[in-house]
């Protein structure tokens, strides 16, 4: 059970997506200028993110090496495809808001890196976690730059106004507001001591595993100079080391 929990945390918190790997940022930019744009993004993106991974790790033994990145296109493209055309059926007002964004979440990063990168390699169920997990990372990232910039630049969150009319800093439902608010998160999220693997790491060494540690190569070095003999040293028996 453990196991499983770790996956929807991971996505949700030590690993989001946005705000700690910086993949799917593109769309993060572009739509979190409303928290409700944020919401339908996110919630789309989620969809096609458990799907995916959920096809591809039950096909992960038949599609072969050479295809599989044109294979997990074909099934992202696929899947994508059918929620573009149901939102555009049932949601109408979102699909006008998003606009181009929906299909672009073929070539979101997000979708491809874990299923390359987990739904691979993983049995189905904890696929569908971790798609799970990512995309509600995802989403909770861009609804709550949405509702920061929605609030901050018109007063208003959801359309309440919440904030005296005439309230607004237009600067934050701009292109360089998403900058300025996706910064402050982070700066929070750091401020508060959320590590992730990768801080850890630097905070702690390599933890024993040179390979992920940037002093490797003096790591490297001060083995070699331990192993080498020292010739001033002599043995028990008062003779020289050889």
């Amino acid at each position: 059970m453990k196991k499983y929990w770790e996956r929807l945390w991971n996505g949700l918190v030590k690993e989001n997506p946005v705000l700690v790997l910086m993949l799917g940022m593109c769309p993060a930019l572009a739509v979190s200028t409303q928290a409700a744009n944020g919401i339908g993004m996110g919630l789309s993106t989620l969809a096609v993110l458990v799907l995916s991974n959920l096809v591809i790790s039950c096909l992960r033994k038949v599609i072969p090496d050479q295809v599989r990145l044109p294979a997990y296109i074909v099934i992202v493209a696929s899947l994508v495809t059918v929620t573009e055309l149901l939102i555009k059926a049932y949601l109408p007002s979102l699909y006008e808001e998003l606009g181009i964004y929906i299909p672009l979440i073929v070539v979101n990063c997000i979708i491809l890196g874990r299923a390359e990168a987990y739904a691979n390699k993983h049995t189905p169920v904890l696929s569908m976690l971790d798609g799970i997990g990512m995309g509600l990372g995802f989403t909770a990232a861009l609804t709550l730059a949405g509702a920061i910039r929605e609030l901050l630049g018109t007063g208003k969150i959801f359309g309440a106004q919440l904030l005296p009319e005439g309230f607004g800093m237009t600067i934050f439902i701009q292109p360089p507001g998403a900058f300025l608010v996706f910064a402050l998160i982070i700066a929070v999220m750091n401020a508060i001591g959320i590590k992730t693997r990768q801080r850890k790491l630097v905070e702690s060494g390599c933890d024993g595993n040179c390979s992920l540690c940037a002093s490797a190569a003096s790591c490297d070095t001060k083995s070699a100079e331990e192993k080498k003999p020292d010739p001033d040293r002599k043995d028990a028996k008062g003779g020289e080391q050889k």
